[in-house]
């Protein structure tokens, strides 16, 4: 579907929705039609989900946190390691590497 037609239905859908809050009398077509007041019935239900939307907000943000805390410590103990090996190579570094290794053609074996 083309994304100009969806966001055309998108709108429609909106508009209808918004139609369901309206109470004036002008446009006292949806309290008649249907006799249910659209507009008290969503003041219940957004009262009745505001609690349940905050405790689900705050669970969210705790663990999104959290997250972040745990990162950030493992990003430390990570660097500490980074640092760790580097003070080791260094160290390591004013050594000698081991037997010179043999420069030229290796032997055959007979």
């Amino acid at each position: 579907m083309n994304a100009a037609l969806k966001i055309l239905i998108g709108l429609v859908i909106i508009a209808i929705g918004f139609g369901f809050f309206i109470d004036s009398p002008s446009v006292g077509l949806w309290n008649s039609a249907t006799g249910i007041n659209w507009w008290n019935n969503f003041l219940i239900v957004v009262t009745g989900t505001i609690p349940a939307l905050l405790v689900l907000i705050g669970i969210f943000i705790v663990w999104l946190e959290g997250d972040e805390l745990s990162a950030e410590k493992e990003m430390k103990a990570e660097e500490e390691t980074m640092e760790t090996k580097e003070v080791k190579t260094a160290v390591t570094a004013g050594k000698s590497p081991g037997p010179a290794k043999r420069r030229g053609r290796p032997k055959r074996r007979k």
